[in-house]
């Protein structure tokens, strides 16, 4: 984004800013989870138009644990993985580890429609393995 005279602008969207530093797979993606509220900036909830700064501290919620990042550069197009890291800091906490309990209920249940048939042998495994 560049100011009218040309000279490049220090400010960025925030749904643009989350695709180009690879912090959401696309765009539209990065739009919907500032849609239903999951991305604050300072503190405050942002709109996908929010506009952000370098020094800016950006939270994501869209984990089991929350994803905080500050700004530290803007970039106008896509770049490579490895330049993107170095668009934020991360000052996350570390991810909790899950105990194998947990590690379970949150696998999504096995479920078979009906008439689906016999269950493969790698169905039958993972379903195994659930009931221990």
């Amino acid at each position: 984004m560049t100011a009218p005279t040309g000279a490049p602008s220090d400010s960025m969207r925030i749904d643009r800013w989350l695709d180009v530093a690879c912090l959401c797979k696309t765009r539209s993606q990065s739009t919907e989870i500032c849609k239903k509220g999951q991305v604050s900036v300072n503190g405050q909830t942002a709109k996908p138009n929010r506009l952000i700064r370098p020094g800016d501290r950006v939270e994501l919620n869209t984990r089991d644990w929350p994803w905080i990042v500050q700004v530290v550069g803007l970039k106008e197009k896509a770049v490579s993985r490895a330049i993107a890291r170095t668009l934020y800091e991360d000052l996350s906490p570390p991810r909790p580890k899950l105990d194998a309990l947990e590690r379970i209920l949150r696998m999504p249940p096995a479920e078979r429609e009906k008439g689906a048939g016999r269950p493969t042998k790698k169905e039958r495994r993972r379903m195994g393995r659930l009931r221990g």
